[in-house]
C-alpha cells in the first residue's frame, strides 16, 4: 500500500502495532491515537510502502513498513553520517509486526522482499533497520525468547558496530517515556536486471 491506501487502513495498523509491540523485547505501552498519527508519516511519504499479511477473510494480521530515511526518520541522518553512510542512499525498513499465531509461515520473508524491492525501485543503495537492545537478563524476557539476529543474518543483513540510535517510548508499567538504544542492521541492495 501507498499514500491514501495506507490512510484507509490506519485503524487496523494502529491496533496491530499496539498488540504486537507490547511483547518482549519492545514492551511498548502504546495507544492507537499516537499510532495513527505516527503511521501518517508513511501515508505522506511518496517513497513509503506498507506491506500487509491478511487472512483468507481479509483480516490484517501483519504489516511491515518502509520509507526513505529522510522522509521518515530524519533525526537519524546524523547517526548515519557519523558512520560514513550517506543518509540519502538509505531506505529505512521500519517495523514488521505479525500476530504470533501467523508466525513461521513465510510472512517475514515476504515483508523483507517487498521492502527491498521498493528500495531498489527507488534507487536506494542500502536497506537498514534497527532493533531495540535489551539486556540478556532483562526481567521481562521470556524463557523461550529467540532473538531475530539469525533470521536477519540469513537475509544478508549485518549488525553495524557503532551505529546505535535512540528512540523513546513508555514501557509497560512505567510512568513516563524513556530512551531506548536501537541497534542498526544494514545490507546493500543489489540492482536486479
Amino acid at each position: 500500500m501507498k499514500g491514501d491506501e495506507i490512510t484507509s487502513a490506519l485503524g487496523d495498523l494502529a491496533r496491530l502495532r499496539t498488540v504486537v509491540f507490547r511483547a518482549f523485547p519492545y514492551l511498548y505501552d502504546g495507544d492507537e491515537a499516537y499510532e495513527r498519527h505516527y503511521l501518517q508519516t508513511y501515508a505522506r511519504s511518496p517513497g513509503a510502502i506498507v506491506a500487509l499479511a491478511r487472512t483468507a477473510e481479509g483480516e490484517i494480521v501483519g504489516a511491515s513498513t518502509a520509507a526513505p530515511l529522510g522522509d521518515h526518520q530524519p533525526q537519524l541522518a546524523a547517526d548515519f553520517s557519523r558512520n560514513g553512510i550517506d543518509p540519502a542512499t538509505v531506505y529505512y525498513l521500519g517495523e514488521s509486526v505479525l500476530l504470533s499465531a501467523y508466525r513461521g509461515r513465510g510472512a517475514g520473508h515476504h515483508f523483507f522482499d517487498a521492502r527491498e524491492a521498493a528500495g531498489r525501485a527507488g534507487g536506494y543503495a542500502i536497506a537498514a533497520f534497527c532493533g531495540v537492545m535489551r539486556p540478556a537478563d532483562h526481567p521481562a524476557r521470556p524463557d523461550d525468547y529467540v532473538p531475530l539476529d539469525g533470521f536477519w543474518t540469513k537475509r544478508g543483513y549485518e549488525k553495524i558496530d557503532g551505529l546505535v540510535s535512540s528512540m523513546r517510548w513508555r514501557d509497560i508499567g512505567d510512568e513516563a517515556e524513556s530512551d531506548k538504544p536501537m541497534q542498526f542492521w544494514m545490507r546493500r541492495l543489489a540492482r536486479e536486471d
